[in-house]
């Protein structure tokens, strides 16, 4: 016969793995870190791989919305001496904005503000941490990766480089407003200082989390005004400073191939759901409805721009689909996250009635020559797309509600802010290289005269 076992043993084997348990989990609580403030390390077992691989492919979506879609939808509007130099501009912004972006100008924009700049700048310009090509760490061994605080549950490397894709596309819209008439050298030395001047400093100040504008309830799910208010703002003085084209109202400038822009605008339309969607960070059922309402908001703009045509000229065109295609996914930008489908229904209509008259009517009126329209669909959208997120957005979306008046004052503190701080940048350029090429350059066509490329016969 088998020994008694002493009762304290017994006890021990029929509560010692729960109460064991009971303890492990208590001291875990005890001891959970508390919520990230600024990037650091985490555990693997942290990382969502779904959330991770969303936003990876959401990232490849918007990289392929400026190549190849804003080089094609830009290449196509203009004139056939100027297309290599449009889509050479969009490459060469994709290149030098992605270097740029790891070395200086991701840590300016998504880590808080640096303790040594005081703490009144926590609001307005992030700090160092991630300057100089650092801190997005994968140490495999130790078991521990890289985070940012504001998507802890992906590698930081994988949220770096989808808000890289949209540091790059705000700097290639820039384009449309200049086409045809800048040196290509100082587009380069614009950019590279606008980015750092300028975006970075506006997307701090909306989307981390203590930005100046964030703290006050600003809404902008995926860059309303951090994109295209931002954009539209810098291509209206930036076309104001460079001049018109020469023979601006006086020569038609057919554009070179119209089928090129219909295709970037489809690539922009399919890309747009990875901008919204994946600006959810996440799979999830907010992420599928922000995808439901960018196409409804892309079709409703493309069926306001139509009628608005139709009824005025007679005629729909082509250049005018794609245009109100465009107006109904810039508008729908800020608001994607936060409304329903009614929602994204009228913001899609006021968008493609107010960026048709922005490119027709307030365009003649501004006498700027913006090119390929920029200020008139991307500001003007943005503008109706952030202002309406005030009024249309939904709690039980959300669990936020919008204030018309904290969304005004978003939408005018960035289009201030772009409109002063980009004709600085472009004063500081003229001083290091002209903005602009000569007459015989321009009559020759820039491909030929800045690349020594043309187009096949």
């Amino acid at each position: 016969m088998p020994k008694n076992r002493p009762m304290s043993r017994v006890l021990a084997q029929l509560f010692g793995v729960p109460l064991l348990l009971a303890g492990a989990s208590a001291w875990c609580t005890e001891q959970a870190a508390p919520p990230m403030t600024s990037p650091g390390l985490a555990p693997l077992g942290q990382i969502n791989p779904a959330d991770t691989v969303w936003v990876m492919v959401s990232t490849a979506l918007v990289l392929l919305m400026t190549l190849p879609g804003i080089a094609l939808f830009y290449g196509g509007m203009v004139r056939a001496k100027n297309v290599i130099n449009t889509m050479a501009s969009v490459v060469a912004i994709a290149a030098l904005v992605s270097v740029l972006w790891f070395g200086l100008a991701y840590s300016l924009a998504f880590t808080p503000g640096h303790p040594t700049w005081g703490s009144g700048l926590g609001g307005w310009l992030g700090g160092l941490d991630r300057a100089g090509f650092s801190g997005l760490l994968f140490l495999g061994p130790e078991g521990r990766l890289s985070v940012s605080h504001m998507a802890p549950a992906l590698p930081e490397s994988v949220y770096a480089m989808f808000q890289m894709s949209f540091a790059i596309i705000t700097c290639a819209l820039i384009v449309g407003a200049l086409v045809e008439r800048m040196r290509f050298a100082a587009l380069m030395w614009f950019v590279g200082l606008w980015l750092l001047v300028v975006y970075a400093p506006v997307a701090h100040w909306v989307w981390e989390p203590g930005g100046w504008l964030a703290q006050m309830g600003a809404l902008d799910f995926a860059g309303g005004s951090v994109v295209h208010i931002n954009a539209g703002a810098a291509g209206l003085v930036a076309a104001y400073a460079l001049g018109p084209r020469m023979g601006y109202r006086r020569e038609s400038f057919a554009p070179f191939n119209l089928g090129l822009t219909m295709a970037g605008t489809g690539l922009l339309w399919v890309g747009w759901f990875g901008f919204n969607a994946g600006s959810a960070l996440t799979g999830d059922g907010r992420a599928g409805l922000a995808m439901a309402v960018t196409h409804l908001a892309a079709a409703t703009g493309a069926m306001a721009w139509m009628a608005m045509e139709w009824s005025l000229r007679g005629k729909a065109s082509l250049l005018g689909l794609c245009s109100g295609v465009v107006a109904g996914l810039v508008a729908i930008t800020p608001a994607a996250g936060f409304v329903g489908l009614r929602g994204a229904l009228v913001t899609g209509v006021v968008a493609g009635i107010v960026c048709f008259w922005g490119a027709t009517g307030l365009k003649k009126w501004l006498g700027a020559d913006d090119s390929l329209d920029v200020f008139g669909v991307h500001g003007l959208g943005g503008l109706v797309g952030a202002l309406l997120t005030g009024v249309l957005a939904e709690s039980a979306i959300s669990g936020l509600t919008g204030d018309l008046a904290t969304q005004a004052v978003a939408c005018a503190s960035v289009l201030g802010y772009s409109l002063v701080m980009t004709a600085v940048v472009l004063w500081v350029t003229s001083r290091i290289t002209p903005l602009r090429v000569d007459e015989e350059q321009e009559r020759a066509g820039l491909d030929e005269a800045l690349h020594a490329e043309q187009l096949g016969h």
